[in-house]
């Protein structure tokens, strides 16, 4: 507990106790009216003292209807309507249920705190030889900081001394460790678990990984879905409705018999005070504090819950429409396939040979940093020497074009040859087919295979079990190399051969399809997929450990880049807004049947006081096992 939840159990505790010595006094002794009031405000006054400033604060702002207002009125009016015990224990039942709720949502808090337990508290700068403990925020990019085992990855960079082992389960929700050696990029919010090793930053603080990700998480809950909106509109108008509907209570059936002769005389009084009882108790048991909390608080935990696998989400608007995803649209390279490309087959035409025409593309793809470019080079072999290049072109969704040797070399697909008006021979092989020509004539083709990840298969059953309709690949590959990966994981339909602008326009089409109702998610890398990234309704990025482009384009992002979580997050939506829905039925239900009880006078104050901390601490403890959903 913190200090201030701490301060309520006490006042709780003084409060009760001096409840029940007054209540016992008042039993045994007959005390006059006015004194047993006295009595009973000190029990009150200790716990309700704080609802009836912040309730006067209300009115002086003009923000009057709320449940501290709801409250005051309801036990204020209870004493002076002589019901000082009734009217006591409303409020100290109320502030049972108000610290209940304080510790479930700080308990929350905590449990997304631990398991996002990544932020450094420093960082070991190494200056003349000399380590010096410093603050994150402190450290320049190039420095050399050290990490030794046990302590956390501060910033982002690049490992230039010793091997390792890293825990990077607070970033992917996987606790198989990462290996790690002098010359591997490295990133924040990892736990160095063996060796020392001594890192060159590459980033500042705040632009590291580990930053973004905290930034990221905490602010999800600006986001809100419409079961939270819902909520917020319906209390807005809803208290300001049961007030009114209080005062009616009270002076409008009173009034009727009065004017009708019902009720005369003696007899009037009784009825008054009969009447605005009921009014008071109407008042208590309208109160949505079970509302306004436990739904905010179940999609708190949901977040929190994917957050611990390794599944960031950004808000829980997006929480909420993967539970109505029902076509699930995936980029090829990086997504559903490793990236690591390899040389399979060197086809050279007439009057080359394979040598000649894997330096020619290498040369030509020296400048770029692309899988598929640094596997051309990776083949090569041989240290390229970048002063025989120039003149370096990229040629967006057909390739590159260079002058090599003063040669004009092209390396690209067979887009690019036709644009160039190259005759060609297709290649005999499936796969990533890039074609070379020098000074117009053909040179031949390189096929480059990827590697299918092994969850990409599991990924696309699950997501089918889940109740996605339709598995699309929109890829810029070859149609022969999109077919193979399609065929091997079973998706439902492929496209192939796209520029970025393509894979816009088919994501159009796709949207323009889809049921109202029904969301479309896009999943790629966040690098090279951004724009469509942004246009579905669900904008999924493989991390890659926290890739920076990633966490900006995408709503989610799977820090540990297995498309098979894409099925766990669907099932930590469905049962997250399930437990949403299962707390807005439950406490409108049973505030509408106690409501209705209410006003008929067949509930009283305790009734009232179910209706309200009663309902409001099950909804909480049935919103807290969102943080406990588990894969199956």
């Amino acid at each position: 507990m913190n200090k201030k939840q701490k301060n309520i159990l006490y006042r709780i505790i003084a409060s009760f106790s001096a409840l029940i010595l007054i209540t016992i006094l008042c039993r045994l002794a007959a005390l006059p009216a006015l004194l047993e009031g006295a009595l009973y405000l000190i029990p009150y006054l200790i716990i309700g003292y704080d609802i009836l400033r912040k309730a006067w604060k209300g009115i002086l702002n003009r923000q009057v209807f709320d449940e501290n207002f709801l409250m005051a009125v309801a036990t204020v009016g209870a004493f002076l309507l002589g019901e000082y015990a009734e009217g006591s224990a409303v409020m100290l039942f109320y502030q049972i249920g108000e610290l209940f709720q304080s510790v479930a949502v700080g308990k929350s808090r905590q449990n997304i705190a631990a398991l996002m337990d990544i932020r450094p508290d420093y960082a070991n700068l190494l200056v003349d030889g000399e380590i010096k403990k410093v603050d994150p925020d402190d450290v320049e990019i190039g420095s050399v900081i050290v990490v030794n085992p046990g302590e956390k990855v501060p910033i982002d960079g690049e490992v230039i001394e010793g091997r390792t082992s890293l825990d990077t389960s607070a970033l992917t929700g996987e606790s198989v460790p990462r290996d790690a050696a002098a010359g591997d990029q490295i990133i924040s919010g990892c736990i160095n678990m063996t060796g020392v090793i001594h890192i060159r930053t590459s980033k500042e603080f705040g632009e590291s990984t580990v930053s973004k990700i905290l930034d990221l998480v905490e602010n999800s809950s600006m986001k809100k879905a419409r079961a939270e909106n819902f909520i917020t509109r319906f209390a807005r108008y809803y208290t300001p409705a049961v007030c009114y509907g209080a005062l009616a209570l009270a002076v409008l059936p009173p009034l009727f018999l009065l004017l009708t002769g019902a009720v005369s005389g003696a007899a009037v009084w009784p009825v008054w005070t009969d009447w605005i009882t009921r009014a008071l108790t109407f008042l208590v048991i309208s109160c949505p504090c079970a509302l306004v909390i436990s739904i905010p608080l179940s999609f708190f935990g949901g977040i929190g819950c994917a957050s611990s696998k390794g599944i960031l989400v950004k808000g829980s608007n997006y929480l909420e429409a993967l539970a109505d995803t029902r076509y699930v649209v995936f980029d090829k390279t990086g997504t559903l396939t490793k990236g690591v490309f390899e040389v399979t087959g060197i086809y050279p035409a007439q009057g080359f040979d394979q040598a000649g025409l894997l330096k020619a593309a290498a040369y030509a793809e020296s400048a770029s940093g692309h899988p598929i470019s640094l596997s051309l080079q990776k083949a090569y072999g041989e240290k390229i020497e970048l002063s025989r290049v120039k003149d370096i072109e990229e040629l967006a969704g057909h390739g590159v074009r260079a002058n090599v040797d003063g040669k004009l070399v092209l390396a690209g697909n067979e887009k690019l040859m036709k644009s160039e008006r190259i005759t060609y021979t297709a290649s005999p092989q499936a796969g990533t087919v890039v074609y070379v020509a020098v000074d117009s004539h053909y040179a031949g083709c390189i096929v480059i295979s990827d590697v299918v990840k092994p969850t990409a298969q599991k990924a696309i059953r699950s997501l089918k079990a889940s109740g996605v309709k339709q598995t699309i690949m929109l890829t810029g590959d070859s149609r022969s190399a999109a077919q193979k990966v399609a065929g091997e994981l079973g998706l439902d339909e492929v496209r192939s051969e796209l520029l970025p602008a393509d894979k816009v326009a088919e994501v159009e089409k796709l949207l323009a399809q889809k049921g109202e109702k029904e969301k479309l998610a896009f999943v790629g890398d966040g690098i090279n997929d951004a724009p469509v990234l942004s246009r579905a309704d669900v904008g999924i990025a493989m991390g890659a450990l926290g890739s920076d482009a990633a966490i900006e384009a995408a709503d989610i992002v799977l820090m540990d880049d297995d498309p098979a979580k894409i099925a766990l997050a669907m099932k930590i939506s469905v049962r997250t807004l399930r437990i949403a829905r299962q707390n807005i039925v439950f406490a409108l239900a049973v505030k509408a049947v106690c409501l209705i009880l209410g006003a008929l006078g067949m509930a009283g104050m305790w009734l009232a006081i179910f209706a309200d901390v009663g309902v409001m601490v099950l909804a909480v403890l049935n919103a807290t096992r969102a943080l406990r959903i588990k894969a199956d």
